[in-house]
């Protein structure tokens, strides 16, 4: 596990780097790289991260994958939110544009973004898909998100976060 801040970018290349690492790498994002022990068969992903970094649950946030009707059909999104709470998925709905939305299920989810469900990163995804980030993630001067796999968790800033994906910031979150 790094200690510290986002570390500047442009640094070698991380040892198994995940799609993730190397799309931050590659626009030049500062960020930091968590590594922690994920036991085989843990649920609550983003609690065990918590945990295991020993930051608040409110700074890590889970990143899920929604099915969103709009008035072509359905399309799939991203909505990253804090692993303290949950998705709304009405207010995903709004922020979007949508009409409504609902959860993707997970082998879908995997198949779009090649990552396995637990280690879903908003970076370095298969196809790149409309975002939302929860408005809380302003709050922090860093937040972690997934790095690409189970036990790995990336440190960035909320401002970079959403540039990089070119996401929304609204009020998608509910806490549990």
């Amino acid at each position: 596990m790094c200690a510290g801040g986002p570390r500047p970018g442009r640094l070698p290349p991380v040892k198994g780097a995940t799609p993730a690492i190397v799309m931050l790498e590659r626009v030049g994002v500062p960020f930091a790289v968590h590594e922690f022990h994920h036991e085989a068969g843990e649920r609550n992903y983003g609690q065990v991260a918590a945990d295991a970094l020993g930051v608040e649950p409110e700074r890590v946030f889970k990143t899920l994958l929604a099915n969103l009707t709009i008035e072509r059909g359905v399309e799939q999104v991203v909505a990253i939110v804090p692993v303290s709470g949950h998705l709304s998925l009405r207010e995903l709905a709004a922020s979007m544009g949508g009409k409504r939305a609902e959860m993707c299920p997970p082998d879908l989810a995997q198949r779009i973004t090649g990552y396995v469900v637990g280690g879903i990163s908003p970076f370095g995804q298969k196809k790149r898909l409309r975002t939302a980030i929860d408005e809380t993630c302003v709050l922090f001067d860093t937040v972690f998100v997934s790095g690409g796999r189970r036990g790995l968790d990336l440190e960035v800033a909320p401002d970079d976060l959403v540039r990089v994906l070119d996401a929304v910031v609204a009020a998608i979150g509910a806490e549990r």
